[in-house]
């Protein structure tokens, strides 16, 4: 048995022990997911005999699944939300899979009121998480795939529209040039000043764009409820509030940056003098500003009419910004985690939800209540946690004795009611062609260093007419493209690897690839997986 999806494992195996000292428990810390694979391998699926889950977040969900659908292992898995509990009983080729349905998208708010008139305190968090994850994660991994093959990277934006390839390059220009840091001390003046733009230049360009008294076309207030017209703040190096958001914002920019964080930069005191070395923009309203105030708005790029001209000037900067990088540099994106109370995201996103809360005379948050609410966090309940926990074993047991699918059950349990809902498991979607028949747990393997020819015809002896394969995010081979058919006679293995970039390690003696294809009418045909067991 092996608990692999938080620290929390350690606890779990010493409770478990503690009950059977016979068990046998192995408690890990590693995150499940793509990231991990070279820890949970191809050995370590295949040794499984069922999986257990006690995930907690629909993502980490969905890997989980689907690694048990593609080695064919049976998942339990379950949940909590507060009162409530459900169990799912996932058995290889009985039963559809956890990824088959899904539940609706939650209600959000729109895009303008958590981008300039929040009314409440989850406004903000959503604009807080939402700036975390797109200066210290999405801009530098974005900047590192632009590192890693600048030629390919520019070719790849200029297929996008202008605007969106502006827009693109610009978060790379940013994170790359604008705000690059070399030293700590750059890091504290790029907090003060990221405070200083949200909290002070936007808020005043917002103020000066609609002015208290503003009025709509129709004659009423513009600033009328459940707008709140806010109040800029300018930083303030002896207010503890703005030092606490310098400091997380400071250290994380360090991590991206791969620049040591000194001993001081846990010292408030010595962040504050630092800080108060930063000098500050003064603001200039600017004419012409679009600020959305349309609910149903998106958040679409908006065109420009010199577009290329600046295009091309970023990818110049860009171009000699690498240049005078040394060789192999990247950065490290921060992957936001809300379990880890000393690595200062929390602390960053509350704080920066905190001072806009500020901005807008919302009731400010401690920093656990802003991770309740960031981290949509409800509070477990024990009787609930207990009655999915007993739900599972039981089916647990039917696993082991191998029951026919009549005996799993599906529940569904909310003990505030009391409702106990308990159904069948459904089947799995199944397809058929010809003499042929498959569904979701079926994976097609084909033995031998094939060629992409030999790919084709494996399909076309089976009555289909495969014209696209796919490895990953790449195209190996669409019969629309004439330069294709060149690869018609290359090996596969050597495709994945070239066209692809994928590295099949040493211990894998196969790859998987997306075939596209037709039957004989020119419909689409959804096939299984294709595994190439190039090697023994």
């Amino acid at each position: 048995m092996m608990f692999c999806c938080s620290a929390k494992s350690t606890a779990a195996a010493k409770a478990a022990r503690s009950i059977n000292k016979a068990l046998t428990v192995t408690a890990l810390q590693n995150r499940v997911s793509p990231a991990t694979e070279d820890v949970f391998n191809d050995k370590f699926w295949g040794s499984l005999d069922l999986v257990v889950n006690a995930l907690d977040n629909v993502n980490a969900r969905l890997y989980v699944d689907s690694r048990c659908v593609y080695f064919g292992k049976p998942l339990l898995e379950s949940g909590t939300l507060g009162p409530k509990c459900n169990t799912q009983v996932v058995m290889p080729n009985m039963t559809e899979n956890y990824g088959a349905s899904r539940d609706p998208p939650e209600k959000q708010a729109p895009m303008c009121t958590v981008h300039s008139f929040p009314h409440n305190i989850d406004h903000c968090l959503t604009f807080a998480r939402s700036e975390f994850e797109g200066h210290l994660e999405k801009a530098p991994a974005e900047a590192n795939a632009f590192l890693l093959q600048p030629a390919t990277y520019i070719q790849a934006v200029k297929q996008a529209s202008d605007a969106a390839a502006r827009e693109q390059l610009e978060k790379v220009f940013e994170v790359l040039v604008t705000d690059a840091c070399k030293t700590f001390q750059d890091c504290i003046q790029w907090a003060c000043l990221k405070f200083q733009f949200q909290f002070h230049e936007r808020i005043a360009q917002l103020v000066y764009t609609f002015p208290e008294d503003a009025t709509t076309s129709t004659g009423a207030l513009f600033w009328s409820a459940p707008k709140r017209f806010p109040q800029p703040l300018n930083f303030n190096p002896a207010d503890p509030s703005h030092v606490a958001f310098a400091q997380a914002g400071a250290i994380l920019k360090a991590q991206v940056h791969n620049i040591t964080i000194p001993a001081w930069a846990s010292d408030l005191d010595k962040v504050s003098e630092a800080a108060g070395q930063v000098k500050l923009p003064v603001f200039k309203p600017k004419q012409g500003v679009h600020i959305e105030t349309d609910p149903k708005g998106t958040a679409k790029p908006i065109a420009h009419g010199d577009d290329t001209a600046v295009i091309d000037d970023l990818i110049s900067q860009l171009e000699a910004a690498q240049q005078k990088l040394p060789a192999g540099f990247k950065l490290a994106p921060v992957v936001f985690e809300k379990d880890v109370d000393t690595n200062f995201h929390m602390d960053f996103i509350a704080g920066l939800a905190n001072m806009r809360a500020r901005n807008y005379n919302i009731p400010e948050v401690d920093k656990l209540k802003a991770k309740l609410i960031a981290g949509k966090i409800i509070p477990a309940i024990a009787t609930a946690t207990a009655m999915a926990t007993g739900l599972v074993c039981l089916e647990l047991f039917k696993v082991v004795q191998s029951k026919h699918m009549e005996a799993y059950r599906n529940t569904f349990v909310n003990l505030a009611l009391p409702l106990f809902a308990m159904a069948e498991p459904i089947a799995p979607k199944v397809f058929e062609f010809h003499n042929m028949t498959w569904s979701l747990w079926d994976r097609w393997i084909l033995e031998g260093d094939l060629t992409v020819q030999e790919v084709l015809d494996w399909f076309k002896v089976r009555g289909l007419e495969a014209y696209s394969i796919s490895c990953g995010q790449s195209l190996l081979y669409n019969n629309i493209f004439p330069k294709h058919k060149d690869r018609l006679p290359k090996k596969m293995s050597g495709l994945v690897q070239t066209v692809a970039k994928t590295d099949i390690p040493g211990c894998r003696n196969h790859f998987d690839v997306v075939v596209a294809c037709e039957d004989e009418e020119g419909e689409d045909m959804d096939v299984p997986l294709v595994s190439i067991k190039f090697r023994d």
